[in-house]
């Protein structure tokens, strides 16, 4: 059997994340020193004092939640592991995705941190503040939320964004077209339909433009092929080929986050344990309620580190 790393995305912020990683080891710290050099602006400041809304503006969580999952990612590294050796395949929520291609070497550390705020402002002022919005769906199949979508988006655009697993998919568009969808969503059998508190209409048509200025970013950036192969988001297959993780990455920026299909890939691909690396455990959730049969061990503080350490030696 083998194993996974998985990094989270958005949503996984707490304003004090990664400070003990930085308290305890020296590797970690360099991580977020690096990160703020490579912004210009001290990030770490941020994350560890807040507050809180400056973290959550999606030009500081995207590099921030990054930060965290390296930091733990270079701490496993100097006391012996090797992923190469110990793992099979990494994959990412999102923004994520980055953090997985750096941990696997694909990108330098520098480079995935101003991805990552490239990223960011470009998904904040691809839609007018107000105008987009995403609604969370619970209790309803893929399908029927599709139908939903589909009706919808005839009056106003309307898509999957995250197909998340246990029972929850994520709706992006228009206000106008979320809310339709959301209230046919909950007259057709869901559970409960959330608006949910974000600033853009994250992986849908809408984010076009910030996808062609992730193109540039990308076409600029250098890309190495990663040691372990990345699953991608959009494509639920392992890329190792730099041109074509570019590719799904710009991909990414319109497209549905298929985590429910990646987990299950991780199954049926001799995956019995997940390790989540970095901030929070959301990503440890929703696998056991994919598929209970997968292992899952968040890798968040000092402890973890040492612990997950023991289990990979």
């Amino acid at each position: 059997m083998a194993i996974a790393f998985t990094f989270p995305g958005q949503g996984s912020q707490t304003v004090g994340m990664g400070k003990e990683l930085a308290d305890a080891f020296p590797e970690a710290r360099v991580v977020f020193e690096e990160v703020d050099d490579a912004l210009g602006q001290k990030l770490s400041t941020i994350m560890w004092e807040g507050p809180e809304d400056v973290l959550t503006l999606t030009s500081n969580q995207q590099p921030a939640l990054m930060a965290v999952s390296v930091a733990a990612i270079r701490a496993m590294e100097a006391r012996g592991l090797s992923l190469a050796d110990k793992v099979a395949y990494v994959a990412g929520h999102s923004l994520g995705e980055y953090s997985a291609l750096c941990a696997a070497g694909a990108f330098t550390l520098s480079d995935t941190a101003r991805l990552l705020r490239i990223r960011g402002d470009a998904m904040q002022e691809a839609v007018p503040a107000g105008e987009g919005a995403m609604a969370a769906i619970l209790g309803l199949d893929q399908d029927a939320v599709e139908a939903a979508c589909r009706e919808a988006s005839a009056r106003s655009a309307c898509q999957i964004a995250n197909d998340n697993g246990g029972g929850q998919i994520v709706i992006s568009g228009t206000k106008a077209g979320v809310e339709d969808a959301a209230r046919l969503c909950t007259e057709r059998g869901a559970k409960r339909a959330v608006m949910l508190p974000v600033s853009a209409p994250f992986h849908s048509a809408l984010m076009a433009p910030a996808a062609e200025r992730m193109r540039a970013a990308l076409a600029e950036a250098a890309i190495k092929t990663p040691v372990v192969p990345v699953v991608s988001n959009v494509a639920v297959a392992p890329l190792t080929d730099p041109k074509e993780i570019a590719a799904r990455l710009v991909e990414q920026v319109t497209g549905r986050v298929r985590w429910r299909e990646t987990v299950e890939w991780f199954g049926a691909n001799g995956v019995d344990t997940l390790y989540e690396i970095g901030s929070g455990k959301v990503l440890s959730g929703l696998a056991r309620r994919i598929n209970r049969e997968i292992a899952t061990v968040p890798v968040n503080t000092p402890a973890d580190v040492e612990a997950a350490l023991s289990t990979l030696a």
